[in-house]
């Protein structure tokens, strides 16, 4: 899994490369897992991949008075790097993860402005839409492009098993989004419009 940066949205043969944020700290987290069956799908269409695992981070609460605290750098590099951003995160109390947010909180219009990302939210309850809509708010607030398509797992609690997912439309759902992740990620701003045309067509 290399990263080419995002550079690469200047050349057509060159590979997209795109990044998975987990915003979840469980372990055997149901988001993680569904994020891996999205970026499986993303190198399937030809695209490199990395996930961001905050679990693996040291990322304190954002204190803007501190300039380097804990892995923030790690997490700024990594998003400002990649091609296109899949956003990750279970649902609680009706939005995303205090963990997600958090490292949001470290990146600003550097990382994010232009960039394609891609929404993914598990829920333990129904289709979690909330989530998927204040995700949405804080990419048009980091004037980053969110796909119009978006996946959602919702009943994670028996939408898995030891195996994978149990329900084959949900699987080719989540792996719909790294497709698109790859196929979106070099999208110039005069092309989002045409773009999004053609997802309602």
């Amino acid at each position: 899994m290399s990263s080419l940066g995002r550079a690469s949205r200047s050349s057509g043969d060159a590979q997209p490369h795109v990044v998975a944020v987990c915003g979840s700290r469980r372990e055997g987290s149901h988001t993680r897992r569904a994020l891996q069956e999205a970026l499986a799908s993303v190198e399937a269409a030809g695209g490199t991949t990395e996930l961001l695992d905050l679990a693996e981070l040291d990322l304190p609460p954002l204190n803007t008075d501190v300039k380097e605290a804990g892995d923030g750098d790690v997490v700024r590099r990594m998003i400002r790097e990649a091609d296109a951003v899949i956003l990750g995160t279970p649902m609680y109390h009706g939005s995303y993860s205090g963990v997600l947010k958090n490292a949001l909180d470290y990146c600003g219009f550097t990382e994010f402005e232009d960039t394609t990302v891609g929404l993914l939210v598990v829920s333990g309850g129904p289709f979690p839409t909330p989530a998927l809509t204040h995700l949405r708010d804080v990419c048009r607030s980091l004037n980053a492009w969110a796909l119009p398509y978006q996946a959602a797992v919702p009943q994670a609690g028996t939408a898995f098993d030891e195996d994978g997912f149990t329900d084959e439309g949900l699987r080719e759902r989540v792996r719909t989004l790294g497709v698109r992740a790859v196929e979106y990620a070099a999208i110039e701003p005069r092309e989002v419009r045409a773009a999004q045309l053609r997802e309602v067509n």
